[in-house]
Order: structure tokens, then sequence, then C-alpha cells
């Protein structure tokens, strides 16, 4: 079917560059699956050892054990005000964000957005609430709704 092409003569089309070379041209070369040494970080995923020995359960538990290990603690409580989720210590606008949402467009010398001037109304709106609450409660601790607050009734 190559042969009546009208872009060009038939030997572009062969598929040398396709086709198994003989035992003699082979060279020493490194087997595709093997890699080289070091190549590969330690949480790396070890798919090769998994297609090898697919039932190998010992394989995969040492993988998963080796890549936990490797991960390191993530969830640690050490200092809860000072890391979010993550683990990574909260910066300096996200600490003062989380007490006035208008905070870290003023540290930066902005106007705050319309949504953070919202929430800083309803935050106040609620605060001025809860103390209104609490006053006729007679409690004295901030943001408490009085003497039943935590207890089963």
């Amino acid at each position: 079917m190559s042969g009546n092409s009208n872009v060009g003569s038939r030997h572009i089309y062969e598929a040398g560059d396709q086709r198994v070379p003989p035992d003699s041209q082979k060279g020493g070369e490194q087997a595709y699956g093997e890699g080289q040494k070091n190549s590969h970080l330690a949480n790396d995923s070890n798919s090769h050892i998994l297609k090898q020995h697919p039932f190998s359960p010992s394989e995969d538990n040492r993988t998963i054990a080796n890549r936990l290990a490797a991960s390191g603690p993530q969830n640690t409580q050490s200092n809860a005000s000072d890391n979010s989720s993550s683990g990574k210590p909260k910066s300096a606008e996200t600490r003062a964000g989380e007490v006035d949402p208008t905070a870290p467009a003023k540290m930066h010398g902005n106007e705050p957005s319309r949504g953070a001037q919202v929430d800083k109304e309803l935050h106040d709106e609620e605060a001025a609430i809860l103390a209104k609450k609490d006053a006729a409660k007679g409690g004295s601790k901030r943001g408490g709704t009085g003497d039943v607050a935590g207890m089963k009734m």
C-alpha cells in the first residue's frame, strides 16, 4: 500500500528501526527494567518489584512500611496553635487572619475586601450577642453561655 503514495519514496516508510536486531549486534546494555543504582528516592513506589511478583505480600508490606517510615510524622500535635493541618507553621498573616479577617490586608497597607469586612461585622455581632447572653446568665467566662454550658441536664 505504501508503494502507491505520492508523498515520497517507499523507503521513507520502512520500519527498520522497529525490528529486533540480531544477537550479533546486541551490546552489553543494561536491561530496561533494572534501572540505575541510587536513582530513586526512599519513598518511591517499587512497582517493578510488584510486577515481577504480583502475589508477594511480604514485598508489598515491606514497601508500604518503607514509604510510611520515609514520610515521617505528619499528624503530630506538638504545637497545635502554631501549626496548620499540614504540619507547617502558620505565618503571621494566617494567625492574624484568624483573629481579625481584615488584618492581613491591613498588614500589607491595603483596604480589606468586602468579604473580609462582612466576616468582621458578623464576628463582632456574634461576640456582642454572646456577651449579652453571658451577662444575662451571670457567667464570667469569655464566649460562654452561662452556668449551664457543658453540664448535663
